[in-house]
């Protein structure tokens, strides 16, 4: 695909802007595939699982790139626990070998602090006016990593994008290289299927949808500039989506994930597809070779260690089930037969729980 004209990339920038909000230059890249990297972070060897690395960046890392670990949050209870939770394992892992991890911030879009400030390192942001939302309060993350980019100084080169329900199950490295983002690939993800409702926001001059990668904003580790530079159409085509009801009623609660795709694809940027980048109990049944564990799926099983698919369990563990408060410490470990995945999810739970001082204030 060519450069696009400056005309282009004006009406761009202008079908997607707001009065309250400033976008930036629209970047154009030319997208490439070539043979795979052989190499990872740690000196071993893989094959990427979706998207290969072009062989202009394959060569090996000679130096550690650390990377600011950001996470979007809100003041409620349930938001508070699972930060809490994740910024224990952070620091269990941050200085392991492997790690890369840099600095941590929560991006607490709540408009004013709250009670752990002291605990985790905090920016504090405005969210959307007013019912701009309506209700769906993740559109509020686009909007505060603008914010958070404009007055935060970070000092790491990268930023990997995490929410509060991540717990690091092993080191992480810095799994992107130079231009090209890391991201896991989402199943549920499908701009090929949905190349009508796309087209409103990513027209054909732009190329196929299939230059839409099938991801969300998380987690996502890239360049501090080209955040920068996608974080406010990110923020605009959420609010454009949000806005079309056909949008909004095809994608639901993943709206915000597309416009996250389409945002970056409209910059011209790529993403490295790494499905060793997390895993997401129940369905995913072991740990190996994973980096983080994201336990957005209520785990229940009956007392013979089977899965009830979505039926509630004589045992579970969701975190739906502690909106108000944080679940207790000491969660019982599920029956013999369930998957390691779960088992180490449970243990890690119970081993922050047990160890970060005045849990059970909401």
């Amino acid at each position: 695909m060519g450069s696009p004209s400056l005309l282009l990339l004006i009406t761009l920038v202008l079908g997607f802007s707001f009065a309250t909000y400033n976008l930036v230059t629209m970047v154009m890249h030319n997208r490439s595939i070539s043979k795979p990297i052989v190499d990872d972070s740690n000196g071993g060897m893989f094959i990427d699982p979706v998207i290969e690395i072009p062989e202009s960046v394959k060569k090996s890392k000679t130096a550690k790139l650390p990377f600011h670990v950001a996470l979007t949050a809100t003041d409620a209870p349930y938001s508070k626990w699972q930060c809490r939770i994740m910024y224990y394992w952070y620091k269990k892992q941050k200085d392991l070998p492997g790690s890369e991890m840099g600095g941590f911030t929560r991006i607490l879009h709540s408009g004013s602090p709250d009670n752990l400030m002291d605990e985790i390192p905090t920016v504090v942001v405005d969210p959307l006016p007013a019912g701009l939302d309506r209700g769906y309060i993740v559109l509020n993350r686009p909007w505060a990593f603008v914010q958070w980019l404009e007055k935060a100084t970070i000092e790491e080169d990268y930023i990997l994008m995490a929410e509060p329900d991540h717990v690091f199950v092993t080191p992480l490295p810095n799994l992107a290289r130079g231009g090209y983002p890391a991201a896991f690939p989402f199943f549920y993800i499908k701009p090929d299927q949905n190349e009508k409702l796309l087209r409103k926001f990513f027209p054909e001059e732009m190329g196929p949808v299939t230059n839409i990668d099938p991801i969300g904003n998380s987690p996502v580790i890239i360049k501090k500039d080209l955040l920068e530079k996608i974080a406010p159409t990110w923020m605009n085509v959420s609010l454009k989506m949000k806005d079309d009801p056909e949008t909004d009623k095809a994608f639901g609660w993943v709206l915000e994930m597309y416009a996250y795709a389409v945002a970056s694809a409209l910059h011209g940027v790529q993403h490295i597809l790494r499905k060793d980048f997390m895993l997401q109990p129940p369905w995913d049944l072991d740990i190996a070779k994973k980096f983080i564990i994201h336990y957005t799926y209520g785990c229940d099983y009956n007392m013979k260690g089977e899965l009830t698919y979505g039926k509630i369990g004589e045992w579970r563990f969701d975190k739906r089930s502690h909106l108000r408060g944080p679940p207790p410490r000491n969660l019982p470990l599920p029956p013999p037969g369930v998957p390691e995945s779960v088992v180490t999810l449970v243990k890690m739970v119970n081993e922050a729980t047990a160890n970060i001082p005045n849990w059970d204030v909401e």
